[in-house]
């Protein structure tokens, strides 16, 4: 494996937006993309935490870690965890996740939590690796 960095996301650049982008089909279909504009909003929400992966230099992976405060105390939420498919199997998805915990246990933001189709197999046992719970709930969407 080569030099593996995995840094926040501090400035939204062509350069970033082009590789998120790049990223984006290989996490699900139904991505149109981001813009640079939204990108840079989520940058400086404060709240809305975008790491890359880097292999020697070259972004080929991500993830976003957003926490909120509600009256059961701070959350966080792992989500949009992707590595580029010519990347995988060199351990980086677990390396940038357990970048996530470990930013999110020093900064104070709570507890943390994820969603995983049980058809993303691989993904399921690198949750539970670093430690993640299978909880039995039911999660809704409404677009």
């Amino acid at each position: 494996m080569g030099n593996v960095e995995i840094k926040l996301l501090t400035e939204a650049t062509p350069n970033t937006t082009e590789a998120i982008n790049k990223l984006l089909p290989q996490l699900t279909a139904h991505c149109k993309g981001i813009s640079a504009e939204e990108l840079d909003a989520i940058v400086h929400s404060g709240h809305t935490f975008l790491f890359l992966a880097y292999l020697n230099s070259s972004i080929v992976g991500m993830a976003t870690l957003a926490c909120y405060s509600s009256p059961t105390g701070k959350k966080c939420w792992i989500e949009d965890v992707v590595i580029d498919e010519a990347a995988r199997g060199q351990k980086l998805g677990k390396r940038l996740i357990e970048h996530l915990i470990n930013y999110a246990q020093k900064n104070g933001k709570g507890c943390i939590m994820l969603t995983s189709r049980p058809s993303r197999e691989i993904a399921n046992r690198l949750y539970q690796s670093v430690g993640f719970e299978k909880r039995e709930t039911n999660v809704y969407k409404m677009e």
